[in-house]
């Protein structure tokens, strides 16, 4: 990591509940959530955005909050939002097939018309020079309601923030989530021949 973060020892005794749960439900803290508690009013002020956005009342699914966010994570280059968000999405029901095809979902038929319209505006937000249009919202229409594209656009936001802060700070993965490489030609052959 490019910035040291902080010991668990040494955070903001109100911050010490978050690290408390984060131990609980992943067995260790978050490298990147000790980056953000380097400045723990921006640290609160993140983590209570990020609880509005993936709450259980979500009018976005969980599956398909944690595909976009995989998404977005995998545009902004943060191998510790793919790491984390990967284990997510397979604890919320999609298959490895799935998961690990979802850089390249505009050539796979694993992925159904909503995800696609989803899929499709995260990366025309993500993405500089793409950018939303009207056609993106009208795909958006056909599946989801006006204030679920609101929660889907906040969602997309977030995950670029939170994507784009570890990123530049080189938060690597933390082994949450190992994906099966694809086999090289080597390995498909089995003895090395084609």
């Amino acid at each position: 990591m490019r910035i040291e973060p902080r010991s668990e020892e040494d955070i903001t005794w109100y911050l010490k509940p978050f690290f408390w749960n984060q131990r609980r439900k992943y067995g260790k803290a978050l490298d990147a959530a000790l980056l953000w508690s380097r400045s723990p009013r921006l640290f609160l002020g993140v983590a209570t955005l990020y609880g509005m956005i993936d709450r259980s009342t979500s009018p976005i699914d969980p599956a398909l909050r944690s595909l976009v966010t995989v998404r977005v994570s995998q545009l902004n280059g943060c191998a510790f939002c793919v790491d984390l968000n990967s284990a997510t999405l397979l604890h919320r029901g999609a298959s490895l097939e799935k998961v690990g095809a979802l850089s390249r979902w505009r050539d796979s038929s694993l992925f159904d018309e909503r995800e696609r319209s989803a899929l499709d505006y995260a990366e025309a937000m993500t993405l500089s020079g793409v950018g939303v249009n009207d056609a993106h919202i009208s795909a958006l229409l056909a599946h989801f309601s006006q204030d679920a594209i609101v929660e889907l656009t906040g969602l997309i936001a977030f995950q670029n923030l939170s994507s784009k802060f570890n990123a530049a700070l080189g938060v690597p993965a933390q082994g949450f989530c190992e994906l099966p490489r694809p086999p090289s030609t080597m390995e498909r052959s089995g003895n090395g021949r084609l």
